[in-house]
């Protein structure tokens, strides 16, 4: 077994197949899912690389002992995402749920649930996410093509878990519950940390392009255009930007997509700009003919023309930095000489989250129509200070970003370490009988 990983674990401990450390190792049930039921169900959704997400958990409609679902969940089971590219492998580990009701898995997440005379559950579940074992998943446990893949049962319950001595397993679990809660603990620190600078971010943009150094932002309206510096005024933006929009011609006419050199914008590429580092779009994937303009009505815009998504991203926007022409998704405005594209650029960055409580129509994918986006309304300063206030803030997000930038890479070796930690650790590589364990996973 040990050639499947090409380890070699110390002498004490041996090679055994998950099968034989577990008592229990299957798929969960099918739920007939309800609003509000008695039984609540864990989905792969739910089982997150940061734990179980209660928050996303939903409940199955069941009368009954729950103890005869396929799929009920004890204290102490591992929990293992079985489809799907990006959720596939992804490892839980139940304790209890957030309330009274039991817990089951639904029918794509396998449960293990560990033979505690032979194996200690929480050594399993840390042998279940080391570098190894996941590699291992991907190489050799699914079935299937591109984002219909499986984890394949047979497979599965034959894979190799290196097993020390019992006594040795609990203190390798002990250790790394000790070790992985202290860097979550930084981890968290750093994020935290990240949240308050992006937020600062952002209030920084807010209170370059309404003059205001301190102002709180008024949920779902705009009324900071009421409230300006005495020097400014809140215009509607139709009366100093023209207002347009793009068209998608019809792929049926494949003569359109012959000697295509048109830069065509869809919201693919706007979306790029969600970090919104990047002010300027200077190419596109995918371009037109100088046929397919003429035959769908469209037109090119000029370099510096504004493009705000209205649906796919919706409220992403940029600036072209070229001719181009755009898809019908996109609104566009060319800024008259009393605007700078890139101060309406930032203004409508500064007001997305108020531009989708507002004008975004729909649940599940959200669009805003262009009637609605007639009457928006920006602050005004003087072309110069408009021009001022966009260099104020572009410095501003460069020292914000540039920290950013080092928390990221903080939090990469954190993440680095956590798992070179954990696979060390469950393959022998090094001796931890002599450490102290200070608290972590029950």
């Amino acid at each position: 077994m040990s050639s499947d990983f090409n380890i070699t674990i110390p002498d004490s401990w041996s090679w055994s197949p998950l099968k034989y450390t577990s008592t229990f190792l299957n798929r969960g049930t099918a739920p007939d899912y309800v609003e509000n039921g008695p039984v609540r169900v864990i989905s792969q959704a739910a089982n997150q690389a940061t734990g179980l997400d209660w928050e996303r958990t939903r409940f199955h409609n069941y009368s009954g002992d729950p103890r005869k679902i396929k799929g009920y969940l004890l204290p102490r089971d591992v929990l293992i995402n079985s489809t799907g590219t990006g959720t596939l492998g992804r490892i839980g580990y139940y304790t209890a749920g957030p309330d009274n009701r039991p817990c089951i898995a639904d029918g794509h997440v396998t449960v293990t649930r560990a033979d505690q005379q032979i194996a200690d559950p929480r050594y399993i579940y840390y042998w279940l996410i080391s570098t190894p074992f996941q590699d291992y998943i991907y190489s050799v446990l699914t079935s299937g093509a591109t984002n219909q893949i499986e984890l394949n049962r047979e497979r599965l319950s034959g894979s190799p878990v290196p097993l020390p001595p019992l006594a040795e397993q609990r203190r390798i679990a002990d250790f790394l519950d000790a070790e992985t809660a202290r860097i979550d603990r930084m981890t968290a620190i750093q994020e935290a940390t990240k949240q308050a600078l992006l937020e600062r971010r952002a209030a920084g943009v807010f209170s370059a392009v309404t003059g205001s150094a301190i102002k709180e932002r008024i949920p779902s309206t705009l009324a900071w255009v009421e409230t300006l510096p005495s020097t400014w005024e809140g215009v509607k933006l139709g009366h100093v930007a023209r207002m347009g929009s793009g068209h998608t011609p019809s792929r049926n006419k494949p003569e359109w997509w012959i000697d295509c050199t048109i830069p065509w914008v869809t919201t693919g590429e706007v979306s790029q700009m969600r970090s919104d580092r990047l002010e300027v779009l200077t190419e596109t994937r995918e371009k037109i003919s100088e046929t397919g303009l003429l035959n769908s009505s469209a037109e090119i815009h000029p370099s510096g023309t504004v493009v705000l998504c209205r649906t796919a991203s919706a409220g992403y926007s940029a600036v072209m930095g070229r001719d181009m022409a755009t898809s019908q998704d996109l609104a566009t405005w060319t800024c008259g000489p009393k605007l700078d594209p890139f101060f309406l650029l930032w203004c409508l960055r500064a007001m997305r989250t108020d531009l989708l409580d507002r004008l975004a129509m729909g649940s599940t994918h959200k669009t805003i129509y262009m009637p609605d986006l007639q009457g928006l309304r920006i602050p005004l300063p003087d072309i110069w200070e408009q021009r001022n206030i966009v260099e104020v803030i572009r410095s501003s997000n460069l020292a914000i970003d540039s920290a950013t930038d080092a928390i990221d890479r903080q939090l990469a070796l954190l993440a680095e370490r956590r798992q070179t930690l954990i696979t060390s650790a469950v393959t022998g590589q090094f001796d931890i009988t002599t450490a102290t364990p200070s608290g972590g996973i029950a």
